[in-house]
């Protein structure tokens, strides 16, 4: 399991790319957060072929990446660091119930990188995610979150969104494989139709 960085190829570190050149397969985790390249480019740097692992893949199919991994080294790429969602370490889970031997190699993630706005790490409280509103689900915990971190004198990292190789309810249910377009929350979208993020004194 390898982060690889901020955005680019290039940002993984010396020991991940030893690793995955030394792997039989190599997987790229592709919808908790976004490498800037295409895949000609990721694979030119890495010098390996790269497959791409959606959110169907890894949540509900994750034998297809463990399939021998007791026998073969195989590679799991993470933008960021590894354990920045908890999808991955369910994987280190599977691999411990399974006697699958793991390696991790963390690398930068956003959570540290915030530093370079100005703001103290330190003074950073709890994370939250912007997510995209969708008909009648319209999750505001993050407000409660917000308000909390406000009242302690702590500043909000806020996560927006990422809709890659998504189905809508209606084609989940009926088994449709029919795939809505990406979608990337920018930051004038993350206040529309929710709550005024106003604070009494």
């Amino acid at each position: 399991m390898i982060g690889l960085g901020l955005s680019s190829p290039e940002d993984i570190s010396v020991k991940g790319l030893k690793a995955v050149k030394g792997c039989s397969r190599v997987y790229l985790e592709m919808y908790t957060a976004i490498l800037m390249a295409q895949k000609e480019e990721i694979e030119s740097v890495y010098e390996k072929e790269v497959i791409l692992a959606d959110r169907d893949m890894v949540e509900s199919n994750s034998d297809v990446l463990l399939a021998n991994a007791d026998k073969e080294d195989v590679a799991f790429l993470v933008v960021g660091d590894v354990f920045g969602a908890t999808t991955h370490s369910d994987l280190v889970i599977r691999c411990i119930d399974e006697g699958i031997p793991y390696r991790v190699i963390h690398n930068a993630s956003i959570m540290n990188a915030v530093g370079c706005c100005g703001l103290q790490l330190y003074s950073f409280g709890e994370t939250i995610s912007m997510c995209f509103w969708d008909g009648n689900w319209k999750p505001d915990s993050y407000y409660d979150k917000i308000v909390r971190n406000r009242k302690m004198g702590l500043h909000t990292l806020c996560l927006l969104d990422i809709k890659v190789k998504e189905q809508t309810v209606e084609n989940m249910m009926k088994g449709n494989k029919i795939f809505e377009p990406p979608r990337f929350m920018r930051t004038h979208q993350v206040m529309t139709n929710r709550p005024l993020i106003g604070y009494e004194s």
